[in-house]
């Protein structure tokens, strides 16, 4: 039977997101979960799904309704390789499945750059990496299981309930609760990072060039600062050849880690001394190269909390907005302790992705934990909205359906389904009414 709790407190990753739900439950099965929301449908409470709460919305939240915690569905259910798929439960970590699939010689085409959410969270979400030819995790699924409203439990595939599937993929936790993913998947791959710092302008100059020969390609722009510091994955035949331990420890988790936690310690406490430590930071990253396991060289340990806006933007528009953006910092009186992410993603065909339909570019901003905002999100937003920005759906934002049914082609869509699988709205909670609308 599934555990339950009463009045447990919930608050996501960064802290800045909490609620406190009748009732928490932690269904073992997909059969389990349909009572469950049953009951709550019974008793006039909403029902949402809730994973390691990594999202910065009120996506997930609960509110005063149920609360189903997915850590009880983690199994692997089935590994095709003719059909290069695995299908895993809703609630196993994307570490877990990382690591599963190396010890099968498998591996995921992309990946963003952390692994600590769920699968269903992170899909429903629209987490994404950078890449030129693939997308994000919710464009590698091939099928889903999902738990309706009415308690059904169905299997959707471009074949099975196709409309349902499309929809579902990325879906927001909007139109039921996903217990089982299938991804496709292919034999594992070695990637060589090569890191460099590089001038702002020459990354913008480049910029067509940079993305056209490398399969992955971000960088991080520091404000205050004409330094960018840039990352180009590429597939390799080996041999693999990965950063000395001690040096991987003292770069990506000591000096990422622990010494930048300090650094905007001291940033929030003294804003005037941001600059200086921009400039100082900018020039900690140095030129490396090394060669290791896929989803070893996509993700890196992410340890300092945040707050976090990022928007999608045409990929053709990205470097006129980065420009607009770098004027914009230099004529506040904004101090901006964390470097501006940019990352790139294909077009696909989601109804509800931030890059369906069309070639897109990802700017994220962020602000330590318990940073006050003196205007800086808001600045970005006006300045993203601008360009026909999508926002992340897990990622601080302001707008409602009214501009969002406008940036996305089909949106009326998707809000169609819904209603048809979901009319009394119980998977919905305030941050869903807002962007979907009522």
């Amino acid at each position: 039977m599934p555990s339950t709790a009463t009045r447990t407190r919930w608050t996501n990753w960064a802290g800045n997101q909490g609620a406190q739900p009748a009732r928490t439950a932690t269904p073992g099965t997909a059969e389990e979960l349909a009572r469950e929301i049953l009951r709550a449908a019974e008793q006039g409470r909403s029902v949402k799904a809730v994973g390691s709460g990594h999202s910065f919305t009120a996506i997930a939240s609960p509110g005063d309704g149920l609360l189903v915690r997915p850590h009880a569905l983690t199994a692997v259910r089935e590994i095709d390789r003719e059909a290069g798929t695995i299908t895993v439960e809703s609630g196993l970590p994307l570490s877990r499945l990382n690591r599963i699939l190396a010890a099968e010689g498998l591996a995921l085409t992309n990946m963003g750059d952390i692994e600590v959410q769920t699968v269903a969270g992170a899909t429903s979400t629209g987490t994404h990496g950078t890449g030129r030819d693939s997308g994000s995790l919710a464009a590698q699924i091939r099928a889903l299981e999902i738990v309706l409203a009415d308690g059904t439990v169905r299997r959707c595939s471009p074949t099975e309930n196709p409309r349902l599937f499309q929809g579902a993929r990325l879906g927001l936790g909007a139109l039921g609760v996903i217990t089982a993913l299938t991804f496709g998947v292919e034999p594992a791959f070695l990637l060589t990072a090569h890191e460099q710092p590089m001038g702002f302008d020459e990354v913008l100059e480049r910029l067509d060039d940079l993305t056209a020969v490398n399969e992955h390609f971000e960088f991080y722009w520091f404000p205050h600062t004409d330094r960018c510091s840039t990352k180009r994955n590429n597939r390799s035949q080996g041999p693999a050849a990965p950063l000395p331990r001690f040096k991987e420890w003292l770069e990506d988790d000591f000096l990422s880690n622990t010494v930048w936690e300090g650094a905007c310690r001291v940033g929030r406490r003294f804003p005037g001394s941001i600059p200086a430590i921009a400039s100082l930071a900018s020039r900690a990253w140095s030129d490396r190269s090394y060669t290791d396991t896929a989803h070893k060289v996509f993700t890196s340990p992410r340890k300092v909390r945040f707050v976090e806006m990022e928007y999608a933007v045409p990929r053709a528009a990205v470097a006129e907005v980065l420009r607009e953006l770098k004027a914009l910092v230099e004529r506040s009186d904004w101090k901006v302790s964390f470097p501006v992410e940019v990352r790139f993603a294909p077009a696909d065909d989601l109804w509800l992705s931030t890059a369906s339909g069309r070639d897109s570019a990802y700017i994220a901003v962020h602000l330590y934990r318990g940073t006050r905002d003196q205007g800086y999100f808001t600045g970005v937003e006006q300045l993203m909205t601008a360009h026909q920005g999508r926002p992340h759906w897990g990622k601080l934002h302001t707008r409602d359906a009214e501009y969002l049914a406008s940036v996305y082609p089909h949106f009326g869509d998707f809000t169609a389904l819904r209603d048809e699988v979901d009319p009394q709205r119980l998977f919905g909670n305030d941050y869903l009414r807002r962007v979907l609308g009522a």
